[in-house]
């Protein structure tokens, strides 16, 4: 049975990755995500049914459009697979779980904001509201499914707290840290809470140790100096993939250590 939730979440992972790529390219633009259909950005013609299909589509049309051959690009379909492979991740770490739709739109929309960061060094508030009263629904159904109000509780505390810490260092530097990331703060605290509160002590440092060490690599490479502003919801994100996948396994050396 596993087996088969993972394999529907898989393809639940690529619808969702295609309206990902809707949000990924007109949320910058302050275009609607609802209307008008999709379609080619240099021709213009609607996007058809039949080449709207994830992955397929773009495997069969050779990364070109139907009707001008202009190319499309490649991060598309990996924005799709790439759905895909952290849903299948999701459910194969939690199971038959009422936390698995948690994660499932904690991970979408972590996708969707790293990719817009990492495009646009921006992290929309249309994006971040609607995720975070979405989590908090899931949240209220789980605690209210298995009476677990308590960890309810903790998860808002430290949503709370975590937002204070990120609020705090916005107002004394905005440069070092953009309100985006504040924002997004009241997600991850939230969701990793409801795990408990060494998750979310081990997210925000996973966070900030795979930033330093990207960051690093990426001036030592000359990719980068080290007056550009870094995306950091990228590195929020990874860090708090690495704990929704890996958590118990970290921590489990420091599980008898008080």
């Amino acid at each position: 049975m596993l087996a088969l939730l993972i394999g529907v979440c898989a393809l639940f992972g690529l619808a969702i990755g295609s309206f990902l790529n809707v949000v990924i390219y007109r949320v910058p633009l302050h275009k609607s995500i609802i209307s008008p259909r999709s379609s080619c950005p240099t021709c213009a013609a609607p996007i058809l049914e039949r080449d709207n299909i994830p992955v397929l589509s773009w495997l069969l049309l050779k990364g070109r459009c139907r009707s001008c051959s202009a190319p499309i690009s490649a991060h598309y379909p990996l924005v799709e697979l790439s759905c895909a492979a952290l849903f299948a991740g999701a459910a194969a770490r939690f199971g038959f779980n009422w936390y698995l739709p948690v994660s499932l739109v904690l991970l979408a929309s972590l996708l969707a904001l790293s990719w817009i960061d990492l495009e646009h060094l921006l992290l929309p508030k249309s994006i971040i509201y609607p995720s975070l009263v979405i989590v908090l629904a899931l949240l209220v159904v789980d605690a209210s499914v298995t009476n677990s109000w308590h960890r309810f509780l903790i998860a808002s505390v430290c949503s709370v707290v975590w937002f204070a810490l990120f609020f705090a260092i916005n107002a004394a530097s905005p440069r070092v840290l953009g309100f985006g990331d504040v924002r997004l703060s009241l997600i991850l605290g939230i969701g990793l809470g409801w795990l408990g509160i060494r998750y979310v002590i081990l997210g925000f440092f996973a966070s900030n140790f795979l930033g330093a060490i990207i960051g690093i690599y990426l001036i030592a490479a000359s990719k980068r100096t080290r007056d550009q502003p870094l995306p950091y919801g990228v590195y929020l994100a990874l860090g708090t993939a690495l704990v929704l996948y890996a958590g118990p396994e970290i921590l489990a050396p420091f599980q008898g250590l008080h």
